[in-house]
């Protein structure tokens, strides 16, 4: 029988992880700097996943009670609890993450370009520490908290935890909307968006949406700028250590966790998707789930996509079914669920969220692009016809596709 995962040794290290920092408190800075990744470590994980903090149960369009093993919609997020989240604010303008052991900017500042957020933190003293970086897309996203909500173009409540961590939103006396927030990291997309966009990678923590977003101005060209969230500590964080165990699975040494090699071929909607995973008996494990959104964003590849390397978005260890896009090209591959909730619009309740491992695709002016870049995290409503999909949606024109592919997670301990 599968149950919840409440990890006590990640409740364990935090509680050291603490009481270590207090007794530390005044040892020189600059000391701390070489010792302090080896708090990041949970059960010698160097890439531990924070849980999305996604506590509230979910049909297909509403609300429901927690649902029992045997029930419909049993597997989503809020039935498996990971690494929760965890932070201290140490009181200088820092937050450490007690679960990744990364430490972060508390307050951003203003909207600058990439180009001098390279030159700013090449002098940044904060904290007492001058080993600030910018973030990759997965140090980034390790901040995401899915229990977010946005309204359209409205913010409603943030996708990071506002305890700690301060969140502008856009200025609407500027013209902006109150969803341009969006944080930029160092990870550039390998390919190009729109109609030849260099793009950076980026997560809105307004709206709850990762994805690439033009470098330059593509009118002027001159550079477009995003807010930026400074980290340093656990260096490792974000890199994957895969092991092939030749049995139709992989294990990632880094995150503990272990993934299903190659999706069954079928697409189903977000029920069928999660009925799927919890019925999967593959290599002698039966305990398969879902993963939530953060969990398969730890998979993504950053370093390929179609365009570049005529591959999805994945290390060649695994394997995705390719798909024929809306305009007929077959060099394309599909989207895949998470057990992670979205929440957006009057109705907050029907989209998931899930990855790209191909081109992020919509039709802009009649044209059919990689709008966000493979690798992009979206959203599509949990169920539909089968006669109405795919779709296009949103200013972007997402491609909706509602019937997506799964690949199953397990915990490896």
């Amino acid at each position: 029988m599968k149950t919840k995962n409440f990890n006590f040794w990640a409740i364990l290290l935090i509680s050291i992880t603490l009481f270590s920092c207090e007794k530390d408190s005044d040892i020189d800075n600059a000391e701390n700097s070489n010792n302090d990744t080896n708090l990041s470590t949970i059960n010698n994980l160097s890439y531990p996943i924070v849980d999305t903090g996604v506590y509230e149960f979910y049909s297909d369009n509403a609300l429901i009670d927690e649902p029992s093993e045997d029930d419909a919609f049993y597997g989503q997020d809020a039935n498996y609890n990971g690494y929760q989240p965890s932070y201290t604010d140490n009181g200088d303008g820092t937050v450490t993450d007690n679960v990744t052991g990364l430490m972060w900017q508390q307050n951003m500042g203003e909207k600058i370009s990439y180009a001098d957020a390279e030159e700013l933190v090449k002098t940044m003293n904060l904290g007492g520490y001058t080993d600030w970086r910018i973030p990759t897309i997965k140090e980034l996203y390790s901040l995401a908290n899915f229990t977010g909500r946005c309204m359209g173009e409205t913010a409603v409540d943030m996708f990071i935890d506002t305890d700690y961590f301060d969140q502008p939103i856009g200025d609407t006396s500027l013209g902006e909307r109150e969803i341009d927030g969006q944080t930029w990291s160092k990870t550039h997309y390998v390919g190009l968006t729109m109609k030849g966009d260099t793009a950076i990678f980026g997560y809105n923590f307004v709206d709850g949406r990762l994805k690439g977003y033009p470098k330059y101005n593509p009118g002027t060209g001159t550079p477009n700028t995003m807010y930026f969230r400074m980290v340093r500590g656990n260096q490792s964080y974000g890199i994957n250590d895969f092991t092939d165990n030749g049995d139709g699975t992989i294990t990632d040494n880094a995150t503990g966790l272990m993934w299903q090699q190659a999706d069954d071929g079928n697409t189903y909607d977000w029920q069928g998707a999660l009925k799927y995973a919890e019925e999967l008996d593959l290599a002698g494990y039966d305990d398969w789930r879902m993963p939530n959104a953060k969990e398969l964003q730890s998979i993504v590849d950053y370093n390929r996509s179609p365009s570049t390397t005529s591959s999805p978005a994945i290390d060649p260890l695994f394997s995705c079914t390719p798909i024929i896009d809306p305009d007929g090209n077959p060099e394309q591959y599909g989207y895949y669920w998470t057990s992670s909730p979205l929440q957006d619009g009057p109705n907050p309740y029907t989209d998931a969220v899930y990855f790209c491992f191909g081109k992020a695709q919509g039709i802009m002016n009649d044209m059919l692009m990689d709008v966000h870049g493979a690798g992009a995290q979206r959203n599509d409503p949990k169920s539909g016809n089968t006669t109405d999909y795919p779709d296009s949606f949103g200013p972007q024109g997402d491609i909706r596709y509602v019937y997506n592919f799964i690949r199953c997670v397990r915990d490896v301990n």
